[in-house]
């Protein structure tokens, strides 16, 4: 037979209740931040300067051999003379996609149009500019100018359907004049228009967190680079998974960053395949 509960049994009752409560949230959110998740990359894509000799000497092969090991997309660093037709048809005969492709600043010219053509007839969804020459970067005002140039080569990029992005290395967080470069082009160009493909090796060498980046600028960071460190003071590159990034961490942010596409790179592997293989297998268990 149920007995009432008096006024004092219910407001112990509910104290009971609300602090198991508590304790119950508290414990999945310490699980949700200290361990791993259920989530994974479903497609985990390879940045191709890391195969680059073996792309001049077969470029067809090449891609082969990144497809077998797992790859479903790939990011160019120069087409080594094959036509916009060519490539996408080997990336359709290999089941890969090209969801970005490195550009140089000087692409910005006169040759734009006809970039953003080729980026259509292949399937890039953006066009990334990999780098910034060291006489064109010697000052905050060079940067401001660079800032200027990219919003200019983003709305024509918009305008041809494809998306325009920045890569960085660790140059752009030297302080010049109480600002450094990368918050600039960031501050100073239109967040719809210019986006980030940011490369978690040279940020973490930089001595800068990436997860500060994700919070202060949100669904800026369309793709990163994965590439790992062995840590200070040298940073020398490895293979992901090799060294001290904390990729699950990051990864577990990849929402509020925007982060659509991870490219895995090596700038100077002693065996490319090797490489590229050993970070593809810890990429593909890697849970966050």
């Amino acid at each position: 037979m149920e007995t009432a509960l008096t006024a004092t049994d219910r407001r112990t009752f509910l104290r009971t209740l609300s602090a198991g409560a508590a304790g119950w949230l508290l414990a999945d959110r310490l699980s949700a931040s200290t361990g791993p998740g259920d989530s994974s990359l479903d497609r985990i894509g390879v940045q191709l300067y890391t195969v680059r000799d073996a792309m001049a000497k077969d470029f067809e092969g090449t891609l082969g051999k990144v497809a077998a090991i797992g790859y479903k997309e790939v990011e160019f660093a120069g087409y080594f003379d094959r036509s916009p037709k060519e490539i996408r048809a080997i990336l359709d005969r290999n089941a890969l996609t090209s969801p970005a492709a490195h550009v140089p600043i000087t692409a910005l010219g006169n040759a734009w149009p006809v970039t953003l053509d080729a980026a259509n007839a292949i399937g890039h969804e953006y066009l990334v500019v990999a780098w910034t020459p060291a006489e064109e970067r010697q000052t905050l005002d060079a940067w401001h100018r660079i800032a200027e140039r990219f919003s200019i080569a983003a709305v024509q990029a918009r305008q041809a359907g494809i998306g325009f992005a920045y890569h960085n290395h660790d140059y752009e967080f030297v302080p010049m004049e109480g600002r450094t470069p990368f918050d600039v082009l960031l501050a100073e160009t239109d967040p719809k228009l210019v986006l980030m493909e940011m490369d978690l090796y040279w940020i973490t060498k930089a001595g800068r967190n990436p997860l500060d980046y994700f919070a202060k600028y949100p669904g800026r960071t369309r793709m990163v680079h994965v590439k790992d460190s062995k840590g200070p003071p040298d940073h020398v590159m490895t293979e992901v998974g090799a060294g001290t990034i904390d990729f699950r961490r990051i990864f577990a942010q990849r929402k509020l960053a925007g982060i659509e596409h991870f490219f895995v790179e090596h700038d100077e592997p002693a065996d490319p395949f090797a490489s590229i293989r050993a970070s593809y297998q810890y990429l593909r268990n890697l849970r966050f």
